[in-house]
């Protein structure tokens, strides 16, 4: 036995059978932080352009910047867990996060601001797959339901009370405060993670420091492709055609050059960014499938949700916060409740109930008007987050529970990757049908004043979305474990 292997070995002595549940809480804390420093900066964006004296689409890269970086780091997570154990990625990840934090709060340059966002979304990106690998390797298939379930409901938390708390931050010490609200969460992660979390590989095996070096050209195929796409969903909303179209094409010429480039990899048996071989399985081939939809849908909605609400129905920022609140902590219990359910249930019945919920909360926003009472809007956006709860403790389960073992932190990793990608491409596809709607009945958001036609507008977007989730809804249903023969 190996001294890394052996440490581990030690921790499961000395804290017993509880000591699983003291490295998911470990892990839990961290990715809450990096989750919490994801949505909550959005508060302070307008603060923030006063101060830089910066335009809208400049002030936006401070969004833009943290998931782009998100998501391409996002792969090299299992590199990294194979290369320096658990405790040395989780630890430099958080460490990162740390420094962001500090760094963009102190920032008086709008280059600095952007720089330590960009360094928050990098180590995000690392951690946020990391909780999946140890669900599946550290508790038995019939406790990995609950272990979602308990893990999902500490997170979702961060995201529902992160805007509310950040809006008081800001009215009272100004949007520098946002940025030090993850260093409480950082130093207690660091703590846990030198008292619980193994300094062993996945599997228990040691680091192999010694192992192939990072696929540099995947991850800059990767990051090239990426950031075309999304800057070109971008002009599509707002930009010229022919930017958007080159861009665009150079993102399809990017995509199809890393795929071949991770296949070349495969065939001279060496690491790819992104093993291919994941998707010779077909529950995870699907369950990419939902993800990068429910991630279309929920990024999507997440940023339609709030703009329909103050410029389509002239609610108050504040007025929306409150409204928002309630749906945030139903989420928080149904995930609670969902993940012991999918310790029992099939995952597919659960992911294809939570979507159908979901597209029936959208669908139902083409019934709201000026009129309509606050109840129903509230009602809705708690139907939707209902739905949430279902997808949230059973997609990664029914999508990787057929994986072999040692394709298990890819597998955690890829879908992480395509629901963060489906997340950015989601808010400029909302931005581009509903632009296109308002310009079909004559209005638009520049202009004062709610209409019936600006309402219309936000109403067939919302269908979008709807249409969205019954596709999803096909693959879900392909999550079933094949027939035994």
């Amino acid at each position: 036995m190996t001294h890394v292997s052996g440490s581990l070995s030690l921790l499961r002595e000395r804290y017993g059978e509880r000591y699983r549940w003291l490295l998911l809480l470990s892990v839990m804390v961290g990715t809450m932080a990096s989750i919490m420093s994801s949505t909550i900066v959005n508060v302070a964006i307008p603060d923030m352009s006063h101060y830089f004296t910066l335009g809208q689409e400049r002030a936006q890269w401070v969004t833009s910047g943290f998931m782009v970086a998100t998501t391409v780091s996002m792969l090299t997570t299992p590199w990294l867990l194979s290369r320096y154990g658990y405790r040395a990625t989780y630890v430099g990840a958080m460490l990162l996060l740390l420094a962001g934090g500090v760094g963009g709060g102190l920032a008086r340059d709008f280059g600095l601001v952007l720089a330590a966002r960009v360094a928050e979304g990098l180590a995000a990106g690392v951690v946020q797959p990391i909780p999946a690998v140890i669900i599946l390797y550290a508790f038995q298939p019939h406790e990995q339901g609950r272990a979602s379930g308990i893990f999902g409901m500490g997170v979702v938390l961060a995201p529902a009370l992160g805007p509310s708390i950040g809006g008081l931050l800001v009215d009272w010490f100004g949007w520098r405060s946002i940025f030090f609200m993850v260093v409480p969460l950082c130093l207690a992660s660091l703590w846990l993670a030198y008292k619980f979390v193994p300094a062993s590989a996945p599997g228990g095996v040691e680091p192999n420091r010694q192992g192939e070096a990072l696929d540099w050209r995947g991850l800059l195929l990767g990051t090239v492709g990426t950031l075309c796409l999304l800057n070109g969903l971008v002009s599509l909303h707002g930009g010229s055609m022919t930017e958007a179209s080159t861009l665009l094409a150079i993102a399809v010429v990017c995509v199809a050059a890393f795929i071949g480039w991770q296949r070349r990899l495969i065939q001279q048996g060496r690491k790819p960014l992104m093993d291919l071989r994941l998707f010779q399985y077909r529950q995870f081939a699907m369950g990419s499938v939902v993800a990068f939809i429910y991630g279309t849908a929920l990024f999507g909605s997440t940023y339609l949700l709030p703009v329909y609400m103050q410029l389509g129905l002239e609610l108050s920022a504040s007025h929306v916060g409150t409204l928002m609140l309630p749906a945030g902590f139903v989420l928080a219990v149904t995930i609670a409740v969902v993940g012991r359910l999918a310790d029992r249930q099939p995952t597919h019945f659960l992911v294809s109930i939570g979507l159908g919920l979901l597209a029936l909360s959208f669908g139902l926003m083409v019934f709201v008007s000026l009129g309509s009472p606050l109840w129903m809007l509230v009602a809705f956006a708690i139907l939707g987050r209902i739905g949430l709860g279902f997808i949230l403790p059973s997609l990664n389960l029914g999508a990787m529970r057929p994986l072999d073992k040692s394709l298990i932190s890819q597998g955690s990793s890829a879908i992480g990757f395509l629901r963060m990608l489906g997340g950015a491409a989601g808010v400029s596809l909302c931005g581009i049908v509903l632009e296109w709607r308002l310009t079909a009945h004559g209005v638009s958001l520049a202009t004062g004043g709610s209409t019936p036609a600006r309402i219309t507008a936000f109403g067939e977007t919302f269908l979008m979305l709807t249409l969205l989730c019954l596709i999803a809804l096909v693959a879900a249903w392909q999550l079933r474990a094949p027939k035994p023969e």
